[in-house]
């Protein structure tokens, strides 16, 4: 599967006619198209015809496309992901996945609405169960019949639910943030950060977003268009790491290390891990540049 970049994947509410059109001026690599909690109940119907509606008619160039259904259980859940399905987004993001079933579950009805082969599944983690079951819903992964690719924290839903305190440090966040990062690494899945809350302050949110850098996300959600930018600096490649990216890549290439485990560049010991992780950061800066060109 190609590399794609999800620096910043930004929550757009589906009931807004204006802010779905708007979406497509913001640079972000990524949008969800929301028809749970930024609709209100009243709403729902509207916003579903909105959203498939916007994504059918496209416009957005290479941003990643996603809808947010409301959960299967709930009065809209159903047909809200037989319709994003016929709608054919990038992915469609489930909420309050508890269990691999629930993955499980979105993938056949998914399947049974003849959604392509390209429409993923993402996962909010957003409950205590997810956490406990983390491991058990990355591995669902595992199978391309589920379709699913991301694992996105829902940390105010986490916090409510935990009752834990929101303190600036995420001390109270971070095991559940570990937890699933290494569960998404385990199964090749992508894992997204939670969104910071106070959208004019930029201080705090560069802050969260270096922390959720440190730990290994790929890239954060976000609730407003002025936290783009941080998010796409945070979170892209720095030029310094790319230029030695592709100098490994190179080194490796030479015949007389292309069988070689291990080499040494300017007197550092370089594997072939070191190599995969070079392929990715420089498929990812490829990527972002094919992006900022369109």
């Amino acid at each position: 599967m190609a590399v794609r970049p999800r620096r910043s994947v930004l929550y757009m509410p589906g009931s807004n006619a204006r802010a779905l059109e708007k979406a497509k001026t913001i640079p972000a690599d990524a949008l969800i198209l929301d028809l749970e909690d930024a609709v209100a109940p009243d709403a729902k119907l509207e916003a579903r015809e909105k959203v498939c509606a916007a994504v059918k008619a496209g416009g957005y160039g290479k941003r990643e496309i996603i809808i947010r259904v409301n959960a299967l259980e709930t009065p809209w859940g159903a047909d809200d992901l037989f319709a994003a399905a016929a709608a054919a987004p990038d992915a469609i993001l489930v909420p309050k996945v508890g269990r691999p079933g629930d993955i499980i579950s979105a993938a056949k009805v998914v399947t049974a609405a003849h959604a392509p082969d390209k429409t993923k599944l993402w996962a909010m983690m957003e409950t205590p169960m997810s956490i406990l079951n983390v491991r058990e819903i990355a591995m669902a992964g595992i199978e391309r019949e589920h379709r699913l690719t991301c694992l996105v924290m829902g940390t105010n839903d986490l916090l409510k639910e935990s009752h834990a305190r929101d303190y600036k440090d995420r001390f109270a966040v971070v095991p559940w943030l570990s937890m699933t990062i290494v569960a998404a690494r385990a199964y090749g899945l992508d894992v997204l950060d939670g969104v910071y809350n106070d959208f004019r302050d930029e201080v705090g949110l560069r802050a969260e977003a270096e922390h959720g850098r440190t730990l290994g996300m790929d890239g954060k959600t976000l609730i407003h268009p002025n936290q783009v930018a941080i998010a796409n600096e945070i979170f892209s490649p720095s030029p310094k790491d790319v230029e030695w990216s592709r100098r490994i890549i190179s080194e490796f290439a030479l015949p007389e290390n292309q069988k070689k485990g291990v080499i040494t560049i300017d007197g550092k010991m370089v594997e072939r891990l070191h190599m995969v992780m070079a392929e990715r950061t420089v498929s990812i800066a490829e990527a972002i540049e094919e992006m900022a060109a369109n």
